[in-house]
């Protein structure tokens, strides 16, 4: 397994926070998590997807989004192919590739992920969503 990048710092990039951010929620190290986001964080989960809602905190997003993704999903993998960086915003255009634990189902979905960083720390993100795409997967 690859050496995890070190923890962000006020000087890295906007676009390198979030870069850090999504390999740390790839391998699972919620530490390194926790330091790319502010501990104030903002969370939005788009109308219509299944998490929907606005989660605060690091362990707020933790227990409301990604453990509840591990709990649904099997092989969650957020693929962040293009960056966008305007300043302090980001906006990480990929999609989300899973197996509903329930269904069976696979899905492979097109995302938007907005960010902004301040600091180097991710202050807030919102997420945009084929989330029609999302529920197919989650029908028997």
């Amino acid at each position: 397994m690859p050496t995890p990048p070190p923890a962000p710092t006020a000087a890295d990039a906007p676009a390198t926070v979030v870069r850090r951010q999504y390999l740390a929620s790839a391998t699972g190290d919620l530490d390194l998590w926790r330091t790319a986001v502010a501990p104030d964080v903002e969370w939005i989960e788009a109308a219509g997807f299944p998490l929907a809602g606005t989660y605060r905190t690091p362990d707020g997003v933790i227990s409301g989004v990604f453990e509840q993704l591990a709990a649904a999903w099997d092989d969650w993998i957020t693929h962040d192919d293009t960056y966008v960086v305007d300043g302090e915003r980001v906006v990480v255009l990929g999609r989300y590739s899973a197996v509903n634990k329930a269904t069976g189902k696979t899905m492979n979905v097109r995302v938007a992920h907005c960010f902004i960083v301040r600091d180097g720390k991710i202050v807030r993100f919102e997420q945009i969503v084929d989330s029609a795409s999302v529920h197919a997967a989650m029908t028997a």
